[in-house]
């Protein structure tokens, strides 16, 4: 595990038309500053996993709006206006999946299975041209693992070696995507020394993580500001 103090060394093993796991609900508990290194960066052509595509023109909305996404696959994506707009242009493909579905899809992935059966979905939409399978008189959908290029992470707190601790909510999809891609980057609130977490509080031991960066925004109440 490396500790990077500049972004754009700890992104540069993202390259064009790579698949990007990024943690959090929309602003909340997303790797802001990571997502800045990915405007900023020269890549196009990416496949975003996400649970949604930040908001227009903040987070993962600013990638869209430069044309850098040529994919989505979410479950919430209209709480950004501008991802129904692209995708009515022919811009931007867009794979909806329930969000119990995207979490165990990305579980699975980190956990070395190919996929699995799930009631949800059966007889909609979303199930269309996916396999289905009797079980016990019932049917169900096959939904494949989903694994990523890289992940990009947040976290409250990060030890020298990169056990990591998350806060309240940023739990949610934060954790799951740290097992599911080849190399993942995490940003961090706080760094503290080897010993100064307790094995119990550890979320993500260190062996899933390969870069850490020391975050340099936050989300508050009055939205996006940089941390001083």
């Amino acid at each position: 595990m490396k500790l990077y103090h500049n972004v754009k060394d700890a992104l540069a093993p993202v390259k064009d038309s790579d698949t990007i796991m990024v943690g959090g609900f929309g602003l909340i508990g997303a790797p802001l500053t990571l997502i800045d290194g990915l405007v900023d960066k020269d890549v196009h052509q990416l496949t975003i996993i996400s649970n949604n595509l930040g908001e227009q023109g903040e987070g993962l909305g600013i990638l869209l709006q430069q044309k850098k996404v040529k994919k989505a696959i979410g479950s919430y994506f209209t709480s950004n206006r501008d991802v129904g707009d692209a995708y009515q242009r022919g811009e931007l493909d867009i794979e909806l999946l329930p969000q119990g579905t995207l979490s165990e899809s990305i579980r699975a992935g980190g956990a070395g299975i190919g996929g699995y059966y799930t009631k949800t979905s059966v007889g909609t939409e979303l199930a269309k041209g996916k396999e289905t399978k009797i079980i016990d008189g019932e049917e169900f959908v096959f939904e494949k693992a989903l694994k990523a290029d890289v992940a990009i992470i947040r976290a409250k707190k990060a030890d020298q070696l990169g056990n990591l601790v998350y806060d309240k909510t940023a739990q949610n999809f934060n954790p799951l995507m740290a097992t599911a891609a080849q190399y993942v980057v995490a940003e961090v609130d706080e760094m503290v020394e080897v010993g100064e977490l307790a094995s119990n509080e550890i979320d993500t031991p260190h062996l899933f993580i390969d870069s850490l960066v020391v975050a340099k925004k936050v989300l508050t109440k009055e939205g996006v500001v940089p941390i001083e």
